[in-house]
């Protein structure tokens, strides 16, 4: 469905999906590039998610209360799928690739929450994370098993083709996992250690650990092993990528979660405030909004522009803000400039990252 008068989602079916989102997603450029993937999401949860299922989600009725625990191989894996999918079959570029794994890797690397909220425990609260606000996610962590679960099976993923020399990956487990022979729809549930076997099967190695020591980890950072082992780093620049340019014109944000600390939408109101950020020490807060950068009325790029000119001035950022029925002046004591995420070539490493995108055929 292309529409802008109703939900925006997709939802998996055994032999179908239904996906809707915006009315000129397939005729405007940004639209297209932003949302190329939810195609190739929802088509993989057919193997996995509605053929293959958690044990703990493939309860026989509505008395017996699901358990979201293996949620990151129901989404995590489908969206590492349909991520690389995406580029694999043409619907998006390498560099698009890049820049949009950039984006996941360096919120959830910068994640304040993950310090005392595993991975894991996103799952299992799923049917609270949903429907939770948006703001203090940074704090709360949100339905998170799916970019992360991005990240920790593209280091599977790495990690079996490293092992193995290239001659076995993912796909392999892919296979075995999900692959043949081909039935009408059914139910093929599992738990974590079928997972584990199938992997071992593919390529021997403590599996058991790899994804334990993933799933309950409390440490401040990102699982970032399958980006760097894969030929690639994450760094930060002043300069957006265009992919980051189309993403938030589609969601009409303006992202200085890296240097001021903050998302606005396009109206000034602010979406949600990163933790002992320059934004929050200075006192502001989700929900208020800016209404003047430096005195003038405010624009997204009025306050990317002042976020710049900052670097050579030694006065603060100052804005005016609406709290409710009140006002107050904001000074914002920052002079580090802009700061967005990229994923960089490291030509130390091999780059595995480029043969995991590679087409297998050619259109």
């Amino acid at each position: 469905m292309l529409s802008d008068d109703t939900a925006h989602f997709g939802l998996e079916h055994h032999e179908s999906s239904d996906d809707r989102t915006d009315e000129e997603a397939l005729i405007d450029s940004d639209h297209e590039r932003v949302d190329a993937g939810l195609l190739p999401h929802e088509f993989v949860h057919s193997w996995n998610g509605k053929f293959r299922r958690p044990a703990g989600l493939a309860t026989g009725n509505y008395s017996d209360p699901m358990k979201g625990a293996l949620l990151w191989v129901y989404e995590g894996l489908t969206e590492y799928l349909g991520e690389i999918l995406t580029p694999r079959s043409g619907l998006s570029s390498t560099q698009d690739f890049l820049d949009s794994l950039a984006i996941e890797a360096a919120s959830l690397d910068k994640e304040e929450g993950r310090t005392w909220r595993p991975l894991e425990d996103t799952a299992v609260a799923a049917q609270v994370l949903y429907a939770s606000r948006s703001d203090y996610q940074d704090l709360r962590r949100s339905v998170d098993y799916y970019p992360e679960g991005t990240l920790i099976w593209l280091d599977a993923d790495v990690t079996i083709r490293t092992l193995s020399q290239g001659s076995k990956s993912l796909d392999d487990f892919c296979k075995l996992w999900a692959g043949s022979p081909s039935t009408e729809p059914q139910v093929k549930p599992y738990e974590f250690e079928d997972v584990v076997r199938t992997l071992n099967s593919v390529q021997p190695y403590d599996w058991a650990k790899f994804l334990n020591d993933r799933l309950h980890s409390t440490a401040p950072h990102a699982p970032l092993d399958g980006i760097v082992n894969g030929g690639y780093r994450l760094e930060y620049t002043s300069e957006r990528s265009d992919y980051q340019k189309n993403y938030e014109g589609v969601r009409k944000q303006a992202d200085l979660w890296y240097s001021l600390g903050l998302v606005t939408k396009e109206s000034g109101e602010i979406v949600d405030i990163h933790l002992n950020s320059p934004a929050f020490n200075a006192g502001l807060a989700p929900t208020s909004k800016i209404i003047a950068v430096n005195g003038r009325e405010f624009s997204a790029s009025g306050l990317r522009h002042a976020v710049a000119d900052a670097v050579k001035a030694t006065a603060p950022i100052t804005l005016i803000v609406k709290d409710g029925e009140y006002y107050k002046t904001v000074a914002i004591d920052y002079h580090q400039g802009e700061k967005y995420p990229h994923v960089v070539r490291d030509t130390a490493k091999p780059d595995l990252l480029s043969d995991i995108i590679r087409a297998y055929s050619k259109p």
